[in-house]
């Protein structure tokens, strides 16, 4: 992936889960274990939706979900 842009963070704020057992939660507020199973299990899907949900679990992974609350704080 190339540079991040803008849009591309505050989709992850903003894009609901489209299915599973989250389904119509917000991708940042998806909990870990259920990001983790993506990764162990079935992988993360193609395209932007995958990207999205790679780039939350990356980001609670690495203890920096002060990222997220500030853009929930500056998209909601």
């Amino acid at each position: 992936m190339e540079g991040l842009r803008p849009e591309f963070l505050k989709d992850i704020v903003t894009t609901k889960m489209p299915f599973g057992k989250y389904q119509g939660r917000l991708l940042c507020d998806l909990p870990i274990s259920y990001l983790e199973w993506f990764v162990s299990k079935a992988g993360f899907p193609e395209g932007k939706l995958g990207q999205l949900l790679s780039t939350v679990y990356e980001i609670k992974l690495n203890g920096l979900d002060e990222i997220i609350f500030h853009l929930k704080k500056n998209y909601q």
